[in-house]
């Protein structure tokens, strides 16, 4: 399916209590990835749509879920959401060699993020 979700992460200021409760609620797998500035944790579910945990990247901000939409075009589909009336956040930016991901601000004032898996265009 176009535009589905395809990733959900954690923004929280205690991702070690994060993680012992989530593990131990869902039984998901969890595991430590280093990024820059970081430790990054991928939540493995099984099926479905998996995720991710990280260090509340807004200080100040409360903890909070970011659901991310799979998009063929980051650049254009960012262009696109910003003409419909959406705050771009965070503009279009590469994450390693994965993907490029951006963060907007619905006309509702909703949070949602893009992604675009590399390689894809």
């Amino acid at each position: 399916m176009p535009n589905s979700f395809v990733h959900v992460e954690l923004h929280t200021d205690d991702v070690a209590k994060a993680k012992k409760f989530y593990s131990e609620l869902f039984d998901w797998k969890l595991e430590d990835m280093p990024m820059p500035g970081g430790t990054y944790t991928m939540i493995g579910v099984g099926e479905g749509t998996g995720g991710g945990m990280m260090n509340n990247p807004s200080p100040g901000a409360p903890p909070t879920w970011l659901a991310y939409v799979g998009v063929d075009d980051i650049e254009g589909a960012t262009r696109r959401a910003e003409k419909l009336g959406a705050k771009v956040i965070e503009g279009v930016k590469k994450i390693g060699e994965f993907g490029s991901m951006s963060v907007i601000q619905d006309p509702t004032g909703a949070y949602i993020a893009m992604w675009q898996p590399a390689g894809k265009k």
